[in-house]
């Protein structure tokens, strides 16, 4: 019977077969609608495509199995933890939120699917049953906020130049500043409470 590190890297080679076509897919699917360095610019503005990102360079780099100081980054255990819980909240606030306003067909359906769904599913199965646990602690779930603080900065930011958001709910001109940071607020206080909740789950396991 193969041992649990065997599978460990053996799905993380699914992981990453599925997250990095997929994302190459959204980005060329981008690509159609204006000029290369403002589409990549627009597709590094998402938040679902930064933690698909983050996602594939963690199962990319389990995959390799290289031992180069870039590869091990991606290994460590926070980083890790922070790719489940960002993946986690990219397919909830999707499902909850964003997917009834947009009606996707052919191969947006597809990217979308996979960007939202199966990769989140597939990666937090990986995390939860296949990689170490033990190493992660509660003030982690407060550092890790700093990845949405970023996004949030970067998307008011660059909204303010280009006048467009990535989302409905993070939209300034239709919704004005204080609704936006208060919306920014509670994915903010989502994010931290599963972020504790990774922790703790770490721990038990």
């Amino acid at each position: 019977m193969p041992s649990r590190a065997a599978l460990s890297d053996s799905f993380a080679v699914l992981v990453a077969a599925v997250a990095w076509p997929a994302l190459m897919l959204q980005y060329w699917l981008m690509l159609w609608s204006g000029p290369a360095g403002a589409e990549t610019v627009r597709f590094l503005s998402f938040f679902t495509i930064l933690s698909n990102l983050l996602v594939a360079l963690v199962a990319g780099s389990a995959a390799t199995g290289g031992n180069w100081a870039f590869l091990r980054l991606w290994r460590g255990a926070r980083i890790r933890g922070l790719a489940a819980l960002s993946i986690t909240v990219t397919c909830l606030i999707y499902a909850t939120v964003l997917q009834g306003q947009w009606h996707p067909q052919g191969l947006p359906l597809l990217a979308d699917r996979m960007l939202h769904y199966v990769v989140p599913v597939l990666y937090v199965a990986w995390w939860l049953a296949l990689l170490p646990h033990g190493s992660l602690q509660w003030s982690d779930a407060v550092r890790w906020l700093a990845f949405p603080g970023l996004f949030a900065a970067w998307t008011l930011l660059r909204g303010a130049v280009v006048h467009e958001y990535p989302y409905p709910f993070m939209d300034v001109i239709h919704l004005g500043y204080p609704q936006v940071l208060l919306h920014s607020g509670m994915v903010g206080a989502l994010f931290l409470v599963l972020g504790l909740i990774f922790v703790a789950l770490d721990r038990k396991l």
